[in-house]
């Protein structure tokens, strides 16, 4: 089921104690078979989901960018990696790259991204519910699960399959 992304943050609130208790007995007692778990979570989902309906995540947060990822993108965009650090990115109280601005810059109108072909790894690997040793990232899930409709339903859908 698709979720009304202006209802997703009030649905994740609501669900958000829930779903810490969840991933706290998650982390202390994974299952063996997690990472296949979420490999078929994720891909049942994504079946469904079309990114383009929503872009959410490009509209309201914005990746970490790795010096790879600038490298890649200056290039791409045959900037140098100053030039580009310069005219998009800020430094972030973890001491992180980070877009300057969000919306993100490189969404466009109909929700596409103009620098798909050399994006972020964190853009990539988004909402990371596919990741190895996924009960690792439970906190990066919580706040994921706010802003994703697909990571909302990756979650509901592993709390019915996994029991703790």
């Amino acid at each position: 089921m698709e979720k009304d992304v202006n209802q997703l943050a009030k649905l994740a609130k609501d669900k958000h104690n829930e779903n810490k208790k969840f991933f706290d007995k998650l982390k202390k007692k994974p299952p063996k078979n997690l990472d296949y778990i979420m490999q078929d979570l994720h891909e049942n989902e994504f079946r469904r989901t079309d990114c383009l309906n929503c872009a959410n995540c490009c509209k309201t947060t914005g990746p970490l960018f790795t010096t790879a990822d600038i490298e890649r993108i200056a290039k791409h965009l045959r900037l140098k990696p100053q030039q580009f650090i310069d005219q998009y990115l800020r430094v972030d109280e973890d001491k992180d790259y980070v877009l300057q601005n969000v919306p993100c810059t490189f969404l466009d109108a109909d929700n596409y991204c103009l620098i798909y072909e050399v994006r972020p790894k964190a853009c990539r690997e988004y909402p990371h519910t596919d990741r190895k040793k996924f009960q690792q990232i439970s906190n990066l899930t919580l706040k994921n699960v706010a802003i994703c409709p697909a990571a909302y339903n990756i979650v509901e859908e592993m709390k019915k399959k996994i029991s703790l």
